[in-house]
């Protein structure tokens, strides 16, 4: 890279924006992990309470967590896309979110794995 380039990468305006907004998105950040903590104490005396979790909470956390991804995205160069309030807040589909299952309960299906 010669200077002339460097230079010019320097006094570019457009790397000194996205670095505001980066910084402006760091603490957007922040702020929503602290929001997915609360969360997720919050579900769990939910599932304490009541022996099940609370679907409205599960749809906010999974659009939060697809929020901080997007927001992770953009902070890593991985996405020109800004994230909400510059773009939607992340829908939910129609479907419940799934739930993860564990590999240990298939693998204990031998007759399932020989079909």
């Amino acid at each position: 890279m010669d200077n002339e380039q460097l230079k010019s990468n320097l006094t570019s305006s457009k790397h000194w924006l996205r670095l505001v907004f980066m910084l402006l998105f760091a603490a957007v950040l922040q702020l929503a992990s602290l929001v997915m903590w609360v969360l997720v104490a919050v579900q769990f005396v939910f599932s304490l309470i009541t022996g099940e979790d609370n679907q409205h909470l599960r749809r906010f956390g999974h659009s939060l967590s697809t929020y901080i991804y997007n927001v992770l995205k953009f902070l890593c160069y991985s996405s020109e896309e800004k994230p909400f309030p510059f773009a939607d807040w992340p829908a939910n589909s129609s479907a419940e979110p799934e739930v993860a299952v564990q590999p240990a309960l298939v693998a204990d299906a031998p007759e399932e794995a020989a079909k």
